[in-house]
């Protein structure tokens, strides 16, 4: 029971994360984003980006989430665990490649 309620919150945070960024305070916590001048910030696409970022981190926390729990379901918990957290690492080159293309 607490592997599940483990899997719910970090999910929720992920949501937190992509409902909870945007532009007023991208400035401040985006990575990368808060550590360019100025005249870095206006040639960067921060709408684009942040409309991209926030459908990553909402379909990394639905999906990671669906095959944990049918993994859980029909196999086994370390098979859950190994699967849910291969759903959070390898999409994040995905995150970083795409993510450089807003940058002007």
């Amino acid at each position: 029971m607490i592997l599940i309620f483990t899997i719910i919150f970090v999910s929720l945070i992920f949501l937190g994360i992509a409902f909870g960024i945007n532009k007023k305070n991208a400035k401040y916590l985006l990575a990368g984003y808060n550590t360019m001048s100025k005249e870095q910030q206006e040639k960067f696409d921060i709408d684009g980006f942040l409309k991209f970022f926030k459908n990553y981190f909402l379909q990394v926390a639905i999906y990671s989430t669906i095959v944990f729990l049918v993994l859980l379901l029909f196999i086994n918990p370390i098979t859950a665990i190994i699967g849910y957290t291969l759903c959070i690492i390898l999409p994040i080159p995905y995150l970083i490649i795409v993510g450089n293309r807003f940058n002007k």
